[in-house]
């Protein structure tokens, strides 16, 4: 069994990845994506979304990273996944997946999901710029409106080239509302030959058995779960139990001394009440503290409120 963290744009930095990386579990993290539109991104682009490229590009734990891309021209997201591989990326991944609506109104992430021709250039043109031997992966959800797209989607990107999918189990029209539909994956892995990762609503290491058995997957990606309970990579593996609301808190004080000291310190507030909105889901005590914090606006007064 293989555990990815998820991309989740304006979550998962390279601050969170290092911070979940670090209690175990994950075996690869997927960076959030850079939008590819016409051009060729010079590598500071490259670094800005992934730090960790200065350092092998894996997260200080060790855990290789990914850089994701996000388009719908095959000829410039083929151009800036060579660059990725060239600046150390290990691979490179495609997003077809993204629900937000300013991304789709851009004809990029999951609006893709109705041209099974399109997913099937982009992945094409990517493969042929980059060395065989290093993976081109994509995401995707079941479709947009419905599934009625959702092998053809498959089937395009396995003939495309590419070495493996991420299905996160939904479209875009359920969003994120429970449930995932995992006998879907199931479906889909009787219809293509690489392998199929299992995305959508594992919270606890109980859900990622379920999910297993039931799309039929071994490998997992782990997204909004691993942000309520940071130990749930290590959890579902069997190294640890849930880590206790104190580590957590441990956690919260560190993350908020990573990103005060970095270029994202002024989002801080608001990334630290994000973040607590995850823990209450799993942690009684983040509720409270979410709570208290809720209202306030400067760095100063949440610091003040971690660190009574």
């Amino acid at each position: 069994m293989r555990l990815i963290l998820a991309p989740m744009e304006g979550v998962v930095d390279h601050l969170m990845r290092d911070l979940l990386t670090a209690q175990g579990g994950f075996d690869l993290c997927v960076t959030e994506f850079l939008r590819v539109v016409d051009q060729l991104y010079p590598a500071r682009s490259f670094y800005k979304i992934c730090p960790e490229l200065a350092d092998g590009a894996k997260t200080p734990s060790g855990v290789p990273v990914r850089i994701q891309l996000l388009g719908q021209s095959p000829q410039w997201l083929a151009e800036n996944a060579r660059r990725a591989v060239e600046l150390g990326s290990p691979g490179v991944d495609l997003n077809f997946g993204c629900p937000a609506k300013t991304v789709n109104k851009n004809k990029g992430g999951s609006v893709l999901l109705k041209e099974p021709e399109t997913l099937y250039a982009i992945v094409s043109e990517v493969r042929k710029a980059l060395p065989s031997s290093l993976p081109v992966t994509a995401k995707i959800r079941l479709g947009y409106d419905d599934n009625s797209l959702m092998l053809d989607n498959a089937r395009a990107i396995e003939a495309a080239g590419a070495t493996e999918l991420a299905v996160h189990a939904r479209t875009k029209r359920d969003g994120y509302r429970p449930p995932a539909y995992w006998e879907q994956i199931a479906a889909i892995r009787q219809q293509v030959r690489f392998n199929v990762i299992a995305n959508g609503e594992i919270w606890t290491a109980d859900d990622a058995s379920r999910c297993q058995r039931v799309s039929t997957s071994q490998d997992l990606m782990l997204g909004r779960g691993a942000l309520a309970n940071p130990s749930l990579a290590a959890t579902i593996k069997g190294l640890t139990a849930k880590a206790p609301w104190a580590d957590v808190l441990a956690l919260l004080k560190r993350y908020s001394e990573y990103e005060i000291a970095g270029d994202k310190g002024q989002y801080y507030p608001n990334r630290l009440k994000q973040w607590l909105q995850f823990l209450r889901l799993q942690y009684p005590e983040a509720e409270l503290l979410f709570q208290s914090v809720r209202t306030l606006k400067t760095k100063n007064q949440m610091l003040e409120s971690i660190n009574p």
